[in-house]
């Protein structure tokens, strides 16, 4: 995959975003060795954990409900979108009935629109500094993610994924100094991975690339 190649120069790990796609699109590129793919319907990354390769990694990658984490605990390796106590908390609960643990990225809202989710600054310090938080013991934190806003004005996006490399910096030096597994930096879409890369990404999400385009999507990927 020319992306894939793209992308190995820069030791950026690609997540193939295949929401909507069937399952033979996904093995195509599977096929091509790809074996990271990000879902944002539970549902939906369930059937597919079901039907395909379980040597797939599988990344939740869209918003999550605390009363659907049960139906992903046993086999997520990633969660991308811990926006609140009360899901970390959640995810903690489900990963410990599964004598698992689970990384999970907190997602930042770093974009100018109303329409995407994510945590503060404030927010995510005052997360951090629970004993709520410091108490789990079945989650791991590994990172940061955010969407930047869409638009065509690309200084504003690079300033907002310059804003999630700061936000990540501040919490490596405050509360994960020692800790090798915090360094993931989920930003980059189709459309600004390129930009994303630029300014620090080590995960960029991307769908219409590999799959094509979806009509009417801006969620992106």
């Amino acid at each position: 995959m020319q992306i894939q190649e793209e992308l190995s120069a820069t030791d950026t790990t690609l997540v193939a975003v295949s929401k909507t796609k069937p399952n033979e699109a996904i093995l195509r590129l599977y096929e091509q060795g790809q074996r990271i793919f990000g879902e944002n319907r539970v549902q939906e990354l369930t059937q597919k954990y079901e039907t395909l390769p379980k040597d797939i990694e599988w990344h939740l990658i869209g918003h999550l409900q605390t009363n659907k984490v049960k139906y992903i605990a046993p086999f997520v390796q990633l969660i991308h979108s811990v926006d609140s106590l009360k899901l970390l908390q959640e995810i903690d609960k489900q990963a410990a009935k599964n004598d698992r643990t689970i990384d999970c990225l907190l997602q930042m809202y770093i974009a100018d629109e109303n329409t995407k989710f994510g945590l503060s600054e404030i927010e995510a310090f005052d997360l951090l500094d629970t004993n709520a938080y410091a108490d789990m013991q079945h989650i791991r934190i590994v990172g940061v993610m955010g969407m930047a806003t869409f638009t065509n004005d690309t200084t504003q996006v690079r300033n907002e994924f310059k804003q999630l490399k700061y936000i990540f910096k501040q919490f490596k030096q405050k509360y994960f100094a020692e800790k090798d597994y915090f360094k993931e930096i989920s930003m980059g879409m189709s459309g600004d991975y390129r930009i994303a890369i630029e300014e620090g990404s080590t995960m960029v999400r991307i769908g219409s690339l590999l799959f094509g385009n979806r009509l009417n999507d801006r969620t992106g990927n």
